[in-house]
This record gives C-alpha cells, structure tokens and sequence, in this order.
C-alpha cells in the first residue's frame, strides 16, 4: 500500500516518542501489505476496527493510541486522518475524519 501523510506519523512520534517503534512498525507493514478489501486488514491485523466509509482504526501501544487510515483500496492507497489518544479519539467521527 502506499502511505499516504507518514510526516504525521514523524511528528507525532516526536511528541509521543514511546509511540515511535509502534508506528515506524506499522508504516513498514502497511507499506508491504497488498491489501485489496478491509477484510485483508483483519486477516493480517485482527485487531484492527473496521468502522465504514473505508476506515480503519489500528491500535498502536496497547491501545494508548488511535490511528485512523482511511483507503482507497482498488488503487492500494491508504490516507492517514487521525493519530491521537485514546481520549482525543473519543472526540471524532472516525468515520468523517
């Protein structure tokens, strides 16, 4: 897939530096995926959250915090839309960010 937005991923980890292991490893693995439909998600990552209009939400570190992707998968793109935590995640539409 190609990663759409990953200089949120880098400023993000810079301000949660205990997230940037997480995200660096699962950049890399969505990079390689060939994901064609969210259930290629679920089946590589079972606990990724499939919630509509092509998002997904994946947990980094133990659910500390939320990263929403939505995808455009005939195309293999995947547009980063939110990275927070878990009490800022609470606070959108996962499904309009």
């Amino acid at each position: 897939m190609r990663i759409i937005a990953r200089k949120i991923l880098i400023d993000f980890s810079k301000a949660h530096p205990d997230a940037k292991g997480h995200l660096d490893a699962w950049w890399l693995l969505a990079k390689k995926a060939k994901w064609s439909k969210p259930q290629d998600v679920k089946d590589q990552l079972p606990k990724a959250s499939i919630v509509g209009n092509n998002r997904v939400v994946f947990d980094i570190f133990g659910g500390s915090y939320r990263l929403v992707v939505k995808f455009n998968y005939p195309y293999g793109v995947g547009y980063i839309r939110f990275i927070g935590t878990h009490a800022d995640y609470d606070k959108i539409d996962v499904t309009e960010v």
